[in-house]
């Protein structure tokens, strides 16, 4: 039985849900957030909750869309009240980050500056020369744009050079005895 599954998700301050034509949309002060309701679950909103139910409990697929579809709510509900942001950092010699226009510009220790488009609905934030934040309603997007932007330069563990998360550890090895 899932146990994420039987928690209703609490809409809060300021966020609508409305479920019609097979998709679940919320709104809130940051955007609108969408997706499809999956036809092995029933989605109902009950006075300020969204409670997600099975439609046959004895069926493993849709036993495992339950928690799956709640979670998947959850994060539209938070996305649209609060947003999600990733902390991210460029470690080496000469690394920097700076915005041109909506994109994105790293340059990462290669013979020319890589520009990352925006592909909207995400925004950049520069903190430093070397960090800088991406941020956005959608967590799965937010997540996905950040590690697009460290496969440019994967942290490396000779001498830690990289693109890392902010808080991010990466085992450092020894390099060659002569």
């Amino acid at each position: 039985m899932s146990r994420v599954g039987k928690h209703p998700v609490e809409i809060s301050e300021g966020v609508s849900v409305e479920i019609k034509d097979g998709k679940i949309v919320v709104k809130g002060k940051l955007g609108e957030l969408s997706t499809a309701n999956s036809s092995l679950v029933n989605v109902k909103v009950e006075d300020k909750h969204v409670v997600v139910t099975p439609k046959d409990e004895n069926d493993i697929a849709s036993r495992a869309m339950w928690g799956t579809m709640r979670a998947n709510i959850a994060n539209m509900v938070v996305g649209v009240s609060k947003g999600f942001s990733k902390a991210m950092e460029v470690v080496g010699v000469g690394y920097k980050v700076a915005l041109k226009g909506n994109d994105l510009s790293l340059n990462l220790g290669y013979s020319h500056d890589i520009t990352y488009k925006n592909p909207g609905h995400i925004k950049f934030e520069i903190v430093s020369a070397t960090e800088f934040k991406v941020t956005g309603v959608d967590k799965v997007l937010v997540g996905r744009v950040a590690d697009e932007i460290k496969k440019f330069r994967l942290p490396e563990p000779y001498k830690g050079k990289g693109v890392f998360y902010v808080g991010q550890w990466v085992r450092r090895k020894e390099g060659k005895k002569k």
